[in-house]
């Protein structure tokens, strides 16, 4: 029964650890949109999505599509590849990507 008990809490952990990441990379594309909405530009973008959280910047991607002009909507997308390494359940996980998308008006 222990081995059991073990599994279940070690996947607990995993699906913690992906729900943190998860809300880490909200707050990464809000952000990366307010800075987008000011200076309409992936590296922008890209740069307020790293620094704002403790994401991993190598495993990070930011993309920007739309208008950059004043006035127009310009679309901001965060997309994370968590690792799933705790040990034992974490293989169990297939390698998933974590996306969310905004859309702002440039200032």
């Amino acid at each position: 029964m222990l081995p059991l008990l073990a599994a279940v809490i070690l996947m607990l952990v995993q699906v913690g650890l992906l729900v943190r990441d998860h809300i880490l990379v909200v707050h990464a594309a809000r952000e990366a949109g307010r800075a987008a909405a000011i200076t309409p530009s992936t590296k922008a973008a890209t740069t307020a999505a790293a620094t704002a959280s403790a994401l991993d910047a190598n495993r990070l991607t930011v993309t920007t599509s739309g208008g950059r002009a004043t006035g127009q909507h310009l679309r901001v997308e965060v997309s994370y590849k968590p690792k799933t390494t705790v040990p034992v359940v974490g293989r169990f996980f297939p390698n998933i990507t974590i996306t969310e998308a905004l859309t702002v008006r440039v200032e």
